[in-house]
């Protein structure tokens, strides 16, 4: 950082916080849990979401999106996850994503902000590399 400013990053309580809050999104996504999934999103008609073929701006478009999908497909695994704090309220992850059979790899990227009530995403993006070399074995 420039001009004396200092910014603590990847600070392990933080890490920690985050990681438990994403793997509660996770699990919800993982298990169909349409509330639970959209309680991880920061309540508000400024949260985005962009996805494969998609987009929702505002938690109840969000909210509407989710409850028109099917559930994910089984045996979903994330690879290359990776969590990076900055301070203690905000924080940003990355990971990949594949199903068994499939031939596509998803990469999704969620910005998470700690609020009173908790850690909520406040942008999310998922996208697809469809190149079968870049998939690793599920």
């Amino acid at each position: 950082m420039t001009n004396g400013e200092r910014m603590d990053v990847d600070l392990p309580q933080t890490v920690a916080e985050v990681t438990a809050a994403f793997a509660g999104y996770e699990e919800a996504l993982v298990t169909d849990d349409q509330d639970g999934i959209t309680g991880y999103f920061w309540n508000s008609p400024g949260t985005v979401r962009f996805g494969i073929a998609d987009q929702q701006a505002g938690v109840d478009e969000i909210r509407d999106w989710r409850r028109r999908q099917p559930p994910l497909p089984p045996g979903r695994k994330l690879f290359d996850t990776r969590i990076s704090t900055f301070g203690t309220d905000y924080a940003v992850v990355t990971t990949l994503f594949a199903y068994p059979g499939g031939t596509a790899v998803g990469r999704q990227t969620q910005a998470w902000t700690r609020f009173p009530a908790g850690w909520r995403i406040v942008s999310a993006h998922v996208s697809e590399v469809p190149e079968e070399s870049s998939r690793p074995a599920v």
